[in-house]
């Protein structure tokens, strides 16, 4: 799981630091920061595929523009430096240096190295870092011992590599409606896209608590009753069965709102073993009733925990924030705000951070936002 990461020189964020739990919520204004600090773990994700490419970026998620505008633009001087960004994992801590000579068609590179001390592994990988840049890696590799091949292949089989496909989600309704149409990241796309053929994934484990807990999960809606899935993995049958209990006739997808759809979204991506292991998901508050939202915030952070995924999350709804709890050291509060240079700029709230009322008992963390005792309100208003 993703400790720490620290960020220098990309789009709004000159210089941050920021320590990560596995449920992490991001508040603040609008244009302060809290997507690109999303943006900035797919650039790592992009990085460990080796895919720095425009298409696949901007396919996860990245407003990709001209490279100069990818930095940060405060002046002239950052124009051609380094993008740096370290990720501390639960195992190791890597350092990631993304540069672009900025000339037509070119595409970003990277080099990263790791930092763990004592480590034969990691030396041998940072050495293959370097000569890859001098496209010698042929070299590196014969230059290999057995053993060292031996060791080298154990480390990468072993792994843990917390931001394989690391997505930023903004589920779209049209999306999640055509269940026809297969996208090109698999199992799910950034709108929403394959959500029926990884419901039907689901479905078919031998363990029927991932399907169930799906189902119990939509009970959040008052008015649901069941669904049923088509079993046949193939887009022939392309509807989802939906009950409404004050209803004589069975509905689908089609007819169903969008909420219900958008709920059954997270918690599919949440619950399903082919999906990422950290992903984002950007304005999760979008098409939800309030007291929905705070529902919702508590019931991800309980899917987290049982199934073992790490996410990061931005809202723009107080009532996000009553959903969860500043007492557990896993899951986080931040306000992204921009300082007097312009640059990006967080706050951890802490339970001591929570205001107390004039009768002596805490805030909701919803009314202290409003109020503005949390920050992250506009304030040129």
């Amino acid at each position: 799981m993703i400790k720490n990461i620290h960020i220098k020189n990309f789009k709004s964020i000159f210089d941050l630091n920021i320590d990560v739990g596995r449920i992490n919520l991001f508040i603040g204004e609008n244009g302060s920061g809290k997507s690109n600090l999303l943006e900035a773990l797919v650039f790592v994700s992009a990085s460990e595929a080796d895919k720095l490419d425009n298409e696949f970026l901007s396919t996860r998620g990245i407003r990709v523009t001209e490279p100069s505008l990818m930095r940060s633009a405060f002046s002239k001087t950052n124009k051609t430096k380094d993008i740096s960004i370290t990720i501390v994992n639960t195992d190791e801590t890597t350092g990631y240096t993304f540069y672009n000579d900025e000339s037509e068609y070119s595409k970003w590179k990277t080099l990263h190295k790791i930092f763990n001390e004592h480590d034969e592994i990691v030396q041998l990988l940072n050495k293959s870092g370097e000569l890859k840049e001098k496209n010698d890696i042929e070299k590196f590799a014969k230059s290999l011992s057995k053993s060292e091949i031996k060791s080298l292949l154990s480390y990468f089989k072993n792994r843990k590599r917390n931001l394989d496909n690391f997505i930023i989600y903004s589920p779209e309704n049209t999306a999640l409606q055509k269940f026809e149409s297969e996208n090109q990241i698999q199992p799910l796309g950034i709108n929403g896209e394959g959500l029926l053929k990884l419901l039907k994934v689901v479905n078919s484990y031998e363990d029927k608590s991932y399907i169930n807990t799906i189902i119990k999960s939509l009970q959040l809606f008052n008015w649901f009753e069941d669904i049923k899935i088509p079993s046949n993995l193939s887009y022939v049958e392309d509807e989802l069965i939906i009950k409404d209990k004050y209803l004589y006739k069975e509905i689908n997808q089609k007819s169903a709102n969008e909420g219900f759809l958008f709920i059954l979204f997270y918690i599919t991506l949440l619950v399903a073993k082919e999906t990422p292991k950290a992903f984002a998901i950007d304005n999760i508050d979008a098409s939800l009733n309030p007291k929905l939202c705070t529902k919702l915030m508590t019931t991800l952070t309980e899917l987290a925990h049982k199934y073992d995924k790490q996410i990061f999350l931005t809202t723009h709804n107080p009532a996000m924030l009553d959903g969860i709890d500043l007492n557990d050291d896993e899951q986080k509060l931040f306000v992204l705000s921009r300082n007097k240079q312009g640059y990006t700029r967080q706050k951890e709230i802490t339970k001591k951070d929570n205001p107390i009322s004039d009768d002596g008992e805490s805030l909701h963390l919803s009314e202290a936002f409003l109020r503005g005792y949390l920050g992250g309100l506009p304030k040129g208003f």
